[in-house]
Formats: structure tokens, sequence, C-alpha cells
């Protein structure tokens, strides 16, 4: 048995100090996947909070024979997925925010360059499918493999793999105009 496995088993048990230690386990991760998903940190917070409390709620749902990460991943996808779509009702654009303290340390030509390959990222990454953003967003900058990724979106792994492949494809398309553009 896991140590996640037996982590649940004290919290159906009514242990309250072995649900803290799997909210310690994933909530960073949780985080990052939210933030992903939703570009907004108090929306982030929000829906980690509201994740953990949906876990909690399901737990008697889990199969202790699987790994409790991607259970609870697909969780969170799932509401936030809900999220996105009250916002695209209520039409509302997430705020950018900035990182406080590295302004104090970069020049502001260091500034304007980053600024600017985020913007552009952001734009090449806007040209993707939802899902295909997601895959990208999880398996690139969040590290999860294509197994993880799979099972946090109730997907099949080649599915993961040609999503992946197809979105690399489409960036190096929207990107290999801007790296024309810089090199002029």
């Amino acid at each position: 048995m896991t140590a996640d496995a037996r982590l649940v088993e004290c919290v159906l048990e009514g242990d309250s100090h072995a649900f803290g230690e799997l909210v310690r386990r994933y909530e960073r991760r949780a985080f990052a996947i939210a933030y992903r998903l939703l570009g907004h940190r108090q929306d982030a917070e929000d829906l980690v909070q509201d994740g953990f409390m949906v876990a909690l709620d399901r737990l008697e749902r889990f199969d202790i024979r699987r790994p409790f990460g991607p259970w609870f991943f697909r969780i969170l996808v799932n509401l936030g997925y809900n999220m996105l779509d009250s916002r695209r009702v209520r039409a509302t654009e997430p705020l950018v925010e900035g990182v406080e303290g590295v302004e104090r340390v970069e020049g502001v030509v260091e500034r304007v360059e980053r600024e600017e390959v985020r913007v552009k990222v952001n734009e090449a990454l806007s040209e993707l499918t939802e899902r295909q953003r997601l895959v990208v967003q999880l398996h690139e900058l969040e590290d999860f493999s294509t197994r993880e990724v799979a099972e946090m979106l109730e997907i099949a792994e080649p599915t993961v793999r040609w999503t992946l492949h197809s979105a690399r494809k489409r960036l190096r398309e929207v990107l290999a105009d801007w790296k024309k553009e810089e090199s002029r």
C-alpha cells in the first residue's frame, strides 16, 4: 500500500491531520495546474481550495489501489473547466500579474525583452486549442509525464503524445514568423 493510500485510509477513519498531509503533498502542483488553467492567482487559489474540498467529499469513492495525485488533479481540472465555462458566460478577462521584487534587479531593457517574449509565447499558446494548450502547459511547463497528463485529463497516452506533437508543430509555425522578424 502506498503512503498516499495509507493517508486516505486515515482520513476516512477521521484523522484530519492525514488530510492536511495530503494537502501539503499536492498543493504546490495543484496551484501550478490551476494557475495554468485559469491564468489568475486568486482564481487559482480558489480552485485549489475547492478541489481539496471536493476531493475530501468524494474520498470514499477513491480507489486506494490507484495513485492519489492523478485522481485529485482530474477533480481539479474538471472544476477548472467549470470555472472557465462560467467565465465565458460572464465574459471577463483575467488580470495580468507581475512578479514582485524582480523589477528591482532587472534593468529596463531586460524587462522589456522578457515581456516581449512572454507576450509572444502567450500569443502562440492562444493559437492552440484549449486541450492542446493545457497538455503543453502540464507537460512542458509543469513537467508532468504523458502518463500523468493522460490520467488527469482522462484521455489515452497516445492522444496526449499526438496532442503534444500537433501543438508543438503549431507553436513552431506561429513562432517562426516572430523569429524571422527578430533576425531582421
